[in-house]
């Protein structure tokens, strides 16, 4: 009897069966009982302010679940099990769990945990935040202003970061600053800043269409000591690429959880829903739309775990993948909920369904960590170096 993995819309992908292991199952099982009791008959909130404090809860009650021990342990597929499962349930429960990977992967990188704050953030104790995008610096990272000048007592933050998640409620944040100027991305350091470092100050919220803690960040001759350094200085851009490099395809398992979502959203309607006399799902251009979602929709997973997988098997870099799985799978995203709301109709598009939840949520992650534009020149150029002269 196969254990194929089952998303909620009732489809099995035997194909993506043969990239996970035994305890990716039990991880997903896991999940999917946390969603069940956490986030089942709680549609996510609706106001900034409400968004904040469910996810300042869901990081407790997720950490006391043992959702995050997959990162913890460097298992990517189960990162994607567990991201697919929590979107496919709740676009902000995902994003709990993509920050506290973004925040304490740079540590398990390097080997470092400064001031024991990843294993906090791994248990659920803390929160946090990863500060790299600046209001003028955002794919260009080499064009960061936010500065650290090293004196006799460690280093001296100053600066400023926008459009940070979890700005504001994270108790520490992971951040890049230019230590060499003139070194463009190679003058780059990382350091992880706690919330109440002298000279560190929250700006105020940006609030986004779909709930999202986000905010502006400052710092002032914030004063951050030298064992709170991620590597040698220099490291930071290549710490920064190496921990986007293993949750990137964490954010293409995003997609597909939403996307499944929708699909599932537009398969119970197109069943139940009569027009002209007959079930909706009986037109063609309806089932043209369910089999272009579902196809899409296979293809994202494949091309994400994947990923997951090569990386678990002991790929040190898995750039080439990851841009694939995250440019294609959060693209075809986009595209199956625009086209499960399409298929609803007027509903689709009421504030308090699911799919308009949805369509608000699903369009950030063509953005953040790395465009899809950036995706595609990642690929363009591994193709060009690998066929070069």
């Amino acid at each position: 009897m196969t254990t194929g993995l089952h998303d909620q819309s009732g489809l099995t992908l035997s194909a993506v069966e043969a990239f996970l292991d035994a305890e990716h199952h039990e991880i997903r099982e896991r999940v999917a009982r946390f969603c069940r009791n956490h986030l089942e008959g709680n549609p996510d909130p609706e106001s900034d302010e409400e968004a904040r404090a469910r996810a300042r809860r869901l990081v407790a009650d997720m950490g006391a679940a043992d959702l995050f021990a997959p990162i913890g342990v460097g298992d990517v597929r189960g990162c994607l099990v567990t991201r697919e499962m929590l979107a496919w349930w709740s676009p902000l429960a995902d994003a709990v769990f993509a920050l506290q990977g973004l925040s304490s992967t740079p540590g398990l990188i390097t080997g470092q945990d400064p001031g024991g704050w990843g294993a906090r953030a791994l248990r659920g104790d803390a929160m946090g935040g990863f500060a790299m995008t600046e209001w003028e610096a955002g794919s260009d990272v080499a064009a960061m202003q936010t500065r650290a000048t090293e004196d006799s007592e460690g280093y001296v933050l100053d600066g400023g970061k926008a459009f940070i998640s979890n700005a504001g409620i994270a108790e520490f944040y992971v951040v890049f600053a230019s230590t060499s100027p003139d070194a463009g991305s190679r003058g780059l350091t990382a350091f992880l800043v706690p919330a109440d470092a002298p000279g560190f100050e929250f700006r105020g919220p940006m609030v986004m269409s779909a709930p999202h803690p986000l905010g502006e960040i400052a710092f002032t001759g914030c004063r951050v000591p030298r064992a709170h350094r991620y590597g040698d200085e220099g490291d930071g851009f290549k710490i920064g690429m190496a921990t986007l490099d293993r949750l990137r395809p964490t954010v293409a398992a995003a997609a597909c959880g939403m996307a499944g979502r929708a699909l599932a959203e537009a398969l119970a309607h197109a069943g139940a829903r009569r027009q002209f006399g007959k079930p909706l799902g009986s037109f063609q251009l309806v089932q043209d739309k369910l089999a272009s979602s579902a196809t899409e929709l296979t293809a994202a997973r494949l091309l994400t775990y994947r990923a997951g997988w090569a990386k678990d098997r002991g790929a040190d870099r898995i750039t080439l993948e990851a841009a694939m799985a995250k440019g294609y799978a959060t693209e075809a995203a986009q595209r199956i909920v625009d086209r499960s709301v399409q298929i609803l109709g007027g509903r689709g598009v009421l504030a308090e369904h699911v799919l308009d939840h949805l369509y608000r949520s699903v369009r950030a992650l063509r953005i953040y960590e790395g465009t899809s534009e950036i995706q595609q020149l990642i690929i363009g150029g591994h193709l060009l170096k690998a066929h070069g002269p």
